[in-house]
């Protein structure tokens, strides 16, 4: 039979490596019952034992206090007695290796970069572990992101553990989401681009054309010959975003039209405006 266990944890507690020694030696020469009942003095006799190791402690508190429970295994086996699989690396103290919570950034693009694509360069300042796998040091780093014509608003572009890194930790993802940024002439709706023109009333009712600057920077002549109405909208076909899918294709020009009435008329105007409109 081994050396006591209970013996060998109170001793690992509070002993000195001398006592650790000593209790080794005796264990040598005289086996268990040397620890527990103490070893033969030189003199002899009857009684000639020195006393020995008594556990004093709760053995159940100390196992406890050594493993965290009274199973040392339990952490392998599920609740219903299923074997765990741990990641590279084994525990993280008494618990599995747990990745930390994901980082997610607002990514401000304008319109035109989506229009066109573009790359963007994000530097960030992560925690890195050094070699001896205990201390770490901060490093600046570039992520890079590709930014496809037509994407749209909450595109997600996610770097897989970029995190800071730590001991027994999984570095956390960092997650870029895609924002607008306002645009002075147009405003997106999926894959089309709205443009809201102001017309006085008589252009709204005789027609007219609108010049419309492009994203690309061409210059578009747009005919209106119908009556311009409260809900009436002109659609330019392909003059919108370019689709994801397909590049080459696009999505629709809207024009919007906010007409603008006249604040006052002269009794000359009036007439012949009821003899145009009401006769």
């Amino acid at each position: 039979m081994g050396l006591d266990y209970y013996a060998v944890l109170e001793l690992g507690r509070t002993a000195t490596d001398a006592d650790i020694k000593k209790a080794r030696g005796i264990y040598d020469r005289f086996g268990e019952e040397g620890l527990k009942g103490g070893i033969p003095v030189e003199s002899g006799g009857e009684d000639a034992w020195t006393a020995g190791y008594v556990f004093h402690n709760n053995p159940d508190k100390v196992f406890k206090e050594f493993f965290g429970g009274h199973n040392p295994f339990a952490e392998f086996f599920t609740k219903d007695g299923l074997e765990v699989t741990l990641p590279f690396g084994g525990l993280r103290g008494r618990g599995v290796m747990k990745q930390d919570p994901p980082m997610v950034w607002d990514l401000h693009v304008s319109l035109e970069d989506l229009f066109f694509g573009c790359t963007k360069k994000m530097k960030i300042s992560r925690r890195v572990m050094n070699e001896d796998g205990q201390t770490s040091t901060i490093r600046d780093k570039i992520l890079i992101i590709d930014v496809q014509p037509g994407w749209k608003q909450g595109t997600r572009v996610t770097f897989e553990k970029e995190g800071d890194q730590g001991p027994n930790v999984i570095p956390a993802d960092i997650t870029f989401v895609i924002q607008e940024k306002p645009h002075p002439r147009f405003k997106r709706t999926n894959d089309d681009l709205i443009y809201v023109v102001n017309i006085p009333l008589g252009k709204a009712l005789i027609g007219c054309t609108v010049d419309v600057r492009t994203l690309d920077g061409r210059l578009l002549s747009i005919p209106i010959n119908d009556i311009v109405h409260p809900t009436y909208c002109k659609a330019v076909p392909g003059e919108g975003m370019p689709l994801l899918e397909d590049p080459r294709r696009r999505g629709d020009l809207l024009i919007h039209f906010n007409v603008c009435f006249p604040k006052r008329l002269p009794p000359n105007k009036k007439l012949l405006l009821r003899s145009a409109l009401l006769s």
